[in-house]
């Protein structure tokens, strides 16, 4: 790899929520960036300067980097000198993980690998998924040594290729500033590959890198999210049995995280998004008669879409003809993400009642989500004060910063309003 960042090429295996981003940071450091998409569609828009998903700043980015010739997108890869594999990684229906785009692409990267190449994976694995790598590898470019797992330093052949698994660490709508300060973790195959990526990241990330051996490095990435799932299902409990007693959820949590050493995360309708549903899957996989707890989180945080509809659909008896306002459809505030979302989730089994008319209100969408299409009651409404004077029952399942500034007098004269977000809640008062 050269250390005159014009004269290295990276190229980037998925143009997605977390590899175009990346492409675009890396294109604006000087380095030289091909960005690999199997989508025809989602290549040509980003070679005319545009972009398929909403970021804050990324479309000028990618704008930006397209005509300084810094950045093309490419449906096969080519040869580089650094190779990020960025990819889903989604999950089974029976919750095993699937790792067949990881596998691919690095298939795909295989015949343009040359001595002395780094291999990145940033796309959430189960442990092993490197090794994994590493054997696919060996298989297909016997020629190239390639490193084994080892947390020893142990003398590598010259020319040897660099295999390293760094999680990513960003999140939706705050991705540029947190890939450049968040910590990373850089799992090396072998010690070499480790300090390698670090060297690299170093480029771009100011945050600290810390160096281990590949399977840590990816059983850690489950641990941070898995971590996140167990409290916010811990979260979602609390709201149903303060429920149970009347009591306000987000006001008695409010008041609860006033202790110095509490620190209790928001419920809402569920839990959505390519990472926490889905890695205490990857983590557990093949010991959930031990993962006891993650296991019974992960239950409970999967089981609040139904309970939210089941909500809303309570508060809808004794009316005719109800209509409901759905608030928000993407998984996160303040993002066009739908992926795993709870609130769509709850909308399509609100939809199964054939009586209710539902407008759903999604400020960063333009046009229906593929997973309602065909459902006849469901509207996408386009202004949030028009839908919300329209409906008898108003849900709020995404906390949108747009909701914040929703009138409270529109809000009066509705039947019910359903906020399992907190988002229309005031703050504790003190003194």
């Amino acid at each position: 790899m050269s250390n005159n960042l014009e004269n290295t090429t990276v190229c980037v295996m998925g143009l997605g929520y977390v590899g175009l981003p990346t492409a675009g940071i890396l294109a604006g450091k000087g380095y030289r960036v091909l960005g690999v998409d199997t989508a025809r569609g989602v290549v040509r828009k980003i070679n005319a300067g545009a972009t398929h998903i909403h970021e804050p700043g990324l479309s000028e980015i990618i704008r930006d980097r397209v005509a300084a010739g810094r950045l093309s997108a490419h449906e096969k890869p080519r040869p580089a000198h650094v190779f990020i594999i960025a990819v889903p990684t989604p999950i089974n229906p029976d919750k095993s993980p699937d790792i067949s785009y990881v596998e691919n692409a690095v298939r795909m990267i295989a015949p343009h690998l040359r001595p002395g190449n780094l291999v990145i994976i940033e796309s959430t694995c189960p442990v092993g998924t490197t090794e994994r790598a590493a054997h696919i590898l060996h298989t297909l470019r016997p020629d190239l040594p390639i490193p084994q797992y080892t947390k020893e330093t142990t003398d590598r052949p010259a020319g040897c290729v660099s295999l390293c698994y760094c999680p990513e660490r960003v999140l939706p709508g705050n991705v540029f500033t947190e890939f450049v300060n968040n910590n990373r973790l850089a799992g090396g195959m072998d010690p070499q590959s480790a300090d390698l990526a670090k060297r690299f990241y170093r480029t771009v990330v100011r945050g600290k890198i810390f160096t281990t051996d590949c399977r840590t490095a990816e059983m850690a990435k489950l641990a941070e999210n898995t971590y996140r799932d167990v409290n916010i299902a811990y979260a979602n409990e609390l709201a149903l049995l303060a429920r149970g007693h009347g009591v306000d959820a987000h006001e008695l949590i409010a008041l609860a995280n006033q202790h110095p050493r509490v620190n209790i995360h928001n419920p809402g309708a569920g839990v959505g998004g390519h990472c926490i549903p889905v890695d205490p899957w990857f983590l557990i996989h093949g010991e959930k008669n031990t993962a006891q707890l993650i296991k019974a989180a992960r239950v409970r945080n999967d089981s609040m879409p139904a309970i939210a509809a089941k909500l809303i659909t309570s508060a809808c008896r004794g009316l005719s003809a109800p209509c409901i306002a759905l608030l928000g459809l993407a998984y996160k505030a303040d993002t066009d993400d739908l992926r795993e979302s709870p609130a769509i989730k709850a909308a399509q089994l609100l939809a199964a009642n054939s009586e209710f008319t539902i407008l759903a209100v999604e400020p960063y969408i333009k046009k229906r989500p593929a997973a309602l299409a065909g459902l006849i009651n469901v509207q996408l409404a386009r202004s949030i004060p028009a839908a919300i004077k329209k409906a008898h029952v108003v849900a709020v399942l995404t906390p949108h910063a747009q909701f914040l500034d929703i009138n409270p007098a529109l809000l009066e004269s509705k039947h019910a309003v359903i906020d399992m977000t907190g988002i229309l809640n005031k703050p504790p008062r003190a003194d």
